[in-house]
């Protein structure tokens, strides 16, 4: 049995049958059938549950007249990766905002939950970048098609015809490499981050920690940015009509 938190063990009480069920069914079969919700599911799961409840927070409270703090931090946020998707996508940048703005706020949440005592930064889980890099990928491939339809191909063979098979190859390499680099930037900052905090509270409980937190807050902030950016270069190349 693998060790759980306590958010983990509560879904795993109630829900861990149904959950075990319903993969049975799918063909797929957890390696612990007791506790089939992993931490890393668990904390997802909480994230997803507490930006739903914060979104909803925030539309309860949009006011044009009198707009609180709330309502001035989301749109700041809002007009922060705006102002940068602007200067790297350009014309039709708007389309592209709800995406860029979501897996921001999922991948701050997820960075900044292991920061609480008692959870963990889901994305200090390999699953997790992972699953945020493939959708992703996805994401701006789809818009590169939709963009550009078939001449979508155009962009991986280069401007030499003779020269078109090597380019594919090493084109589709590098855009899978994406994937990679994306996971592995945010997962690898994020573990050492949580491990960082995780052996200074156990050796000093007191004033030393509070560096390393505020390191973690940093950190997360980083990361969060750089994920961002990355997502909406790799938008930028993808649409672009020049590129």
């Amino acid at each position: 049995m693998p060790e759980q938190l306590w958010f983990t063990e509560l879904l795993n009480h109630h829900f861990g049958a149904a959950t075990t069920s319903l993969l049975g069914h799918l063909g797929i079969h957890p390696a612990y059938p007791n506790a089939p919700i992993s931490n890393a599911v668990a904390m997802e799961l909480l994230v997803i549950g507490v930006l739903l409840v914060f979104f909803a927070l925030v539309r309860a409270s949009l006011s044009v007249e009198k707009p609180g703090g709330l309502q001035h931090s989301v749109e700041a946020m809002q007009e922060f990766i705006a102002e940068q998707a602007h200067g790297v996508i350009g014309h039709g940048y708007e389309r592209y905002l709800p995406y860029a703005i979501t897996v921001g706020y999922f991948i701050l949440l997820s960075n900044l939950l292991g920061l609480v005592p008692g959870f963990e930064s889901p994305t200090a889980s390999p699953t997790v970048p992972l699953g945020c890099a493939v959708v992703t990928f996805v994401y701006y491939h789809y818009h590169g098609l939709r963009t550009h339809g078939v001449h979508y191909v155009k962009q991986f063979t280069g401007p030499v015809w003779a020269l078109a098979p090597l380019m594919i190859v090493i084109e589709v390499i590098s855009h899978f490499a994406r994937i990679l680099s994306l996971t592995v930037r945010l997962y690898a900052n994020m573990f050492a981050g949580d491990m960082v905090t995780v052996a200074f509270f156990s050796l000093v409980p007191v004033l030393v920690p509070v560096a390393f937190l505020g390191l973690h807050l940093f950190v997360s902030l980083v990361q969060t940015f750089i994920f961002v950016m990355l997502t909406l270069v790799y938008l930028g190349m993808a649409v672009s009509e020049e590129h």
